[in-house]
């Protein structure tokens, strides 16, 4: 898809930029992507289709496995995070294989791993397996989604950055939306599980190919000492018109950083960083505002999607993934939208407005579920034999209740009122209560078993909630984050900066994603939106105080910005060893190295 060209809106914006090139007009910036740059920018955003394909097909494949492997809500919940925590490893080990052997061969890595680990699943006699694969699955998420922005941003004019980036976040909206859709086809047959999870592999294996030919990070093959190797790549990446600025700016702050190495008597990155303010405050802002997504619930809002619609009270199992699909199908909306507009509007602007919309979205969810709950049908006969199952007195009392499940007489699609009891599962076979009219040998067309669900009134408003959520968040706070985060960080860094915050953002994941199902159980599933929504307030604010602007920014200017205060109401600037690009030493000759790729 040709991608359209994004503008400055303020003179200020045409200034600079006459400044920055030495001309009367910034023509050099109306060059179009040249064909290697959109060749490059399809392959490394696969990294992106590789993740969402991951969330989305979760969401519907586990409705499946739960019956296919009796998984308890313990096991669905392992089984659904235990790719984020595998891929916060990932990441971390993302970031010293993208600086030691550069960001090409890691994502190589990543894609290899990603497509050994989607056939297991697919092929998985058993629920061990199967976490096995999903595991494997998660390092190889982790370590795209750490080098893949990165990638991207180092080999990508300033203006085209924001959205060239960008392409990886529609990627996962898209990918996300393709899981969802090949839910809905195979959720007719109780083999379908495998055929959701085994597709996976298939943008895995074509981004492992295509990497084959793909050129390194300029900025990389710079910072390895490879100068005629970066200029030809860069030439072939951004064309003859920006070769010179762009290589001279990467050359500048390479010297700057050569010098800060020499200061810093072969210190290690991480000292480097926790001794050099500006950096240090940029780390807290790039793991700040990971966490700040994860906490607003969005890797609970899409895995678990297909459950939170049958928590909601919708009975067909295709019914629910057909519903995921319109959701998924307007996170790609969301994505297209930021595409046009993050060149426009800037980076923080967009963040806290959409946020903003999230956080009135999950306090929605949070209605919805309360509406839910307070009209959901009571337990009017007690079955004596039922244990503890039988003294529940309220459908949502009964099936928050792991082992218990509500089963109720059904008529024309709906609740016989006076009909429903709260039974024991049978946890070998979850489709059915040990005794009673829901147990295997009893059951009948018009008898309903729910173990995860209660009837009523109010399900649609579920799914409008998720909708409302959706939007904002893939058309500003999703895709911001991403772009933003590979921005704040110097080159020498930027692989340990960017792998931090990722890995960050990975456990986070893992915390809210490993505690959603056992949280509704705990203080209720409307008591959950309200927590996130609360914890997104604390995000909105931290954003306001600490996120700088970084639109337009070369990645060499971003970290100018950390000299000077947070905000208007958070410290004073400070200095140190972080020097200007102007005082590079203009004569200072890099090392050269006559390695090959």
């Amino acid at each position: 898809m040709e991608m359209h060209r994004i503008k400055a809106n303020s003179d200020l914006d045409e200034e600079s930029d006459k400044a920055c090139y030495g001309k009367d007009n910034i023509s050099v910036m109306e060059e179009p992507l040249t064909r290697l740059l959109k060749i490059f920018t399809f392959f490394a955003a696969l990294g992106g289709a590789i993740f969402g394909y991951d969330i989305g097909v979760i969401s519907g494949a586990v409705i499946q496995l739960r019956r296919e492997f009796n998984l308890s809500t313990i096991w669905t919940e392992v089984i659904v995070s235990i790719t984020v925590g595998t891929a916060a490893i990932g990441s971390t080990l993302g970031g010293f294989l993208s600086d030691s052997i550069g960001r090409r061969k890691t994502v190589l890595i990543g894609s290899g791993t990603f497509a050994v680990g989607a056939v297991l699943m697919g092929l998985t006699p058993n629920k061990e397996l199967l976490l096995i694969g999903r595991m494997i699955v998660g390092i190889g998420i982790g370590l795209e989604g750490m080098v893949v922005p990165m990638y991207i941003g180092e080999s990508s004019p300033p203006r085209w950055r924001g959205a060239l980036v960008q392409m990886v976040n529609i990627c996962v909206a898209g990918g996300t939306m393709a899981a969802s859709i090949v839910n809905g086809i195979f959720s007719y047959y109780p083999w379908g599980w495998r055929a959701m999870l085994g597709i996976a592999s298939i943008p895995g294996i074509i981004q492992f190919i295509g990497f084959w030919f793909l050129p390194e990070s300029p900025r990389w093959l710079v910072k390895h000492g490879r100068i005629e190797k970066a200029k030809e790549t860069l030439k072939r990446l951004v064309g003859e018109a920006e070769t010179e600025r762009e290589f001279d700016e990467i050359v500048k702050v390479e010297k700057m950083q050569q010098r800060i190495r020499q200061e810093m008597n072969g210190a290690s990155v991480i000292s480097r960083v926790f001794n050099t303010p500006p950096v240090l405050r940029a780390a807290i802002v790039g793991c700040g505002i990971q966490i700040i997504n994860q906490l607003a619930g969005i890797n609970v809002i899409v895995p678990y999607s297909a459950m939170i619609m049958r928590m909601s009270g919708i009975q067909s199992d295709q019914a629910v993934m057909w519903m995921v699909v319109a959701v998924s199908g307007l996170f790609v909306v969301g994505q297209l939208i930021t595409l046009c507009t993050v060149g426009r509007f800037g980076r923080r602007k967009i963040f806290l407005s959409h946020l903003a919309v999230v956080i009135l979205a999950l306090i929605f969810l949070a209605i919805s579920f309360y509406l839910m709950s307070i009209s959901a049908p009571p337990v009017t006969y007690h079955n004596m034999q039922a244990g503890s199952c039988g003294q529940i007195n309220q459908c949502t009392s009964c099936i928050l209740e792991e082992h218990c499940g509500f089963c109720y007489i059904q008529q024309n699609d709906s609740y016989v009122p006076g009909s429903g009891s709260c039974l024991p599962l049978d946890v070998n076979d979850i489709q059915h209560s040990t005794l009673g009219r829901c147990a295997k040998q009893n059951i009948t067309d018009n008898i309903v078993w729910a173990y995860d669900f209660c009837p009523n009134p109010y399900g649609i408003m579920a799914l409008v909630g998720m909708m409302v959520y959706i939007l904002p968040f893939a058309a500003g706070v999703g895709p911001i984050i991403w772009i933003i985060t590979p921005e704040l960080y110097p080159t020498w860094a930027r692989g340990f900066g960017t792998s931090s915050a990722t890995a960050v953002g990975w456990i986070t994941n893992l915390l809210v994603s490993l505690t959603f199902l056992s949280l509704t159980q705990a203080i209720t599933r409307y008591g959950t939106f309200l927590v996130y929504a609360g914890c997104t307030v604390f995000g909105w604010i931290f954003i306001y105080c600490l996120v700088p602007e970084t639109k337009d920014k070369h990645l060499e200017e971003v970290d100018k910005l950390f000299e000077e205060p947070f905000s208007t109401c958070c410290g004073k600037p400070q200095g140190g060893i972080y020097q200007k690009l102007d005082n590079s030493d203009e004569d200072e000759i890099l090392p050269v190295s006559d390695e090959d790729d």
